[in-house]
C-alpha cells in the first residue's frame, strides 16, 4: 500500500513509525511532515494540511491507496469528505463526526441527552448573559471556549473577578479567535486526569491502553497550559474498577449517541476523563489521535496499525483483538524555552543519531525542519518527544530521562516531574 498521512508535528511521526512497522505499507507520503517523519516518508512541506484541494491532487498525483488525516483542523474543517467525495479511501471522521471535538457545547449537549456523566454546564453565546450567570455561579468555575484552540481554550477562574476576566478574554477580546464566539460555563471538578484513546468503526469501539498527560508549562503543573509537556502509558489511576465503569457509561454510550444523532463516528476518539470522587467524568472529545499521548501508545500496541484502520473503515471492528505489550512508556517534551508563549526557532538539532538502532527508545519530531544548509534545526514550541519503553513506569521514566540529554539545541527546555504522580500510586 501507499499511504499518505496529512499532519506534521510528533503524533504524525508516531504513527508513521507504526506504519512502517507493516508488512502493508510500502511507501509512506506526508503533507507537510517534518524534518523527522522526512526520514521515513517523502514529505511535501509546501502543502499545509488546511489546503484541502492541494492534499486531494497530491494524494491523486501520488495515487495513494489510503490518506490517515491526524489533526484536528482539517477533520473539523471537512477534509475527510473531501478526499471521500474525490474516491479516496481515507480514515478519520467526516465533518459532521468531527463536531463532537469541534463544538465543545455540541458534546456537552449530547452527554446531557444520553446520560454521559460529565461536569454540570450551561453554554452561552451573549457575554452579558454569561456575566449574569457568574453572579450566583460557586467558585472556582471552568471557562470553554466553544471551538477549537489549540488545546489552550479553557480557563480555570478561582474568583468572581477572573471569570469575568475570562469572558471578556473569551468572547470579547476573541483571544481565541473565533472559538470563543460561544462558551461553555462548567463546574470545577477534581481527580486525576486520564487520557483514554480508542478505535471506533462507527458502531463497535475497541479501547487502546491509559495515557496521562501533563499540559502545564512548568513542573509541578505551574505555568501555562500547553499543547502537552510529556505523558506516560498506563497510567495506575485507570484501575479495572474505572474501566468496567467507562464501558458501562461512557465508552460504548458515546458511539451509539452519535450513531443515534446521524453523525457515525469512524476514526479515533480520545476520552479525557477526571477520575472524581464520585467516579469518572467525561472531560472532552478529541476526534482524533492525541499528542503527546500517541507517542506513548502506539508504541507499545502489538497490532498491525494497518489492519485496524481497515477494520474502523469497513465496519468490521468488532473482529479484531486490540493487543498492548504488558510494559510502559514515558515521553518527556524538549520544548523551545519560553514556549507556549514567545520562542526562538532555527537552532540545529545534534545528537539525533543516538536514537538509531535502539529498540526501547524513540525521538518523535514534533517542530523540526531541514534549513538551507540540509541541518535539522528547530522549527516549533514543542520540537522532540523523547520517548522510552520499560517494563515498569519508572524504568521507563529513568531511560526517557537519561535520553533526554542525548540530544541538544540552544533555548532546550523540559518538565523534570514527567510521570512524577506514578511515584506516589
Amino acid at each position: 500500500m501507499k499511504v499518505l498521512i496529512v499532519g506534521g508535528g510528533g503524533r504524525e511521526h508516531a504513527i508513521a513509525i507504526s506504519m512502517k512497522k507493516s508488512k502493508r505499507v510500502e511507501k509512506l507520503y506526508c503533507v507537510p511532515g517534518n524534518a523527522g517523519i522526512a526520514q521515513i516518508a517523502e514529505c511535501e512541506p509546501s502543502i499545509g494540511v488546511m489546503e484541502f484541494d492541494k492534499v486531494v491532487a497530491y494524494a491523486k498525483e501520488k495515487e495513494v491507496d489510503l490518506v490517515f488525516v491526524a489533526p484536528d483542523d482539517p477533520l473539523v474543517g471537512g477534509l475527510v469528505d473531501e478526499l471521500q467525495a474525490a474516491g479516496i479511501r481515507t480514515f478519520g471522521p467526516n465533518k459532521k463526526a468531527a463536531i463532537l471535538e469541534g463544538s465543545k457545547a455540541f458534546s456537552k449537549d449530547l452527554m446531557k441527552k444520553y446520560n454521559i456523566p460529565t461536569a454540570a454546564y450551561e453554554n452561552f453565546d451573549d457575554p452579558n448573559k454569561a456575566l449574569a450567570y457568574l453572579e450566583t455561579a460557586p467558585m472556582p468555575i471552568v471557562l470553554k471556549a466553544d471551538g477549537l484552540a489549540l488545546g489552550k481554550g479553557v480557563l480555570i477562574c478561582n474568583t468572581l473577578e477572573e471569570a469575568k476576566a475570562g469572558v471578556k478574554e473569551i468572547m470579547l477580546d476573541k483571544h481565541f479567535g473565533s472559538a470563543g464566539n460561544r462558551m461553555v460555563i462548567e463546574e470545577f471538578i477534581t481527580g486525576p486526569e486520564v487520557s483514554v484513546l480508542s478505535f471506533v468503526d462507527g458502531k463497535n469501539i475497541k479501547i487502546m491502553t491509559s495515557a496521562q498527560d501533563h499540559k502545564r508549562a512548568k513542573d509541578n503543573d505551574e505555568g501555562l497550559n500547553t499543547g502537552g509537556m510529556g505523558t506516560f502509558s498506563p497510567t495506575p489511576f485507570y484501575t479495572a474498577e474505572v474501566d468496567e465503569f467507562c464501558k458501562k457509561y461512557i465508552y460504548q454510550a458515546t458511539v451509539d449517541a452519535m450513531a443515534a444523532e446521524g453523525r457515525e463516528f469512524k476514526g479515533v476518539i480520545f476520552f479525557g476523563l477526571m477520575l472524581t470522587p464520585n467516579g469518572p467524568r467525561v472531560l472532552e472529545y478529541n476526534a482524533r489521535f492525541g499528542d503527546p499521548e500517541t507517542q506513548v501508545v502506539l508504541c507499545r500496541m502489538k497490532n498491525d496499525i494497518m489492519d485496524v484502520i481497515d477494520a474502523c473503515i469497513d465496519g468490521t471492528l468488532d473482529q479484531i483483538d486490540l493487543e498492548f505489550e504488558d510494559n510502559a512508556a514515558v515521553c518527556v517534551v524538549l520544548a523551545s524555552d519560553g514556549y507556549p508563549e514567545s520562542y526562538e526557532k532555527g537552532f540545529e538539532i545534534t545528537g539525533l543519531e543516538n536514537f538509531d538502532d535502539k529498540d526501547d527508545y524513540f525521538c518523535f519530531h514534533a517542530g523540526s525542519k531541514f534549513d538551507d544548509k540540509g541541518r535539522i534545526v528547530t522549527n516549533g514550541g514543542r520540537v522532540l518527544g523523547v520517548t522510552a519503553k520499560g517494563a515498569t513506569l519508572k524504568e521507563a521514566r529513568a531511560k526517557a530521562y537519561e535520553a533526554t540529554e542525548w540530544v541538544s539545541f540552544a533555548n532546550k527546555y523540559k518538565r523534570n516531574d514527567i510521570g512524577k504522580a506514578i511515584d506516589l500510586v
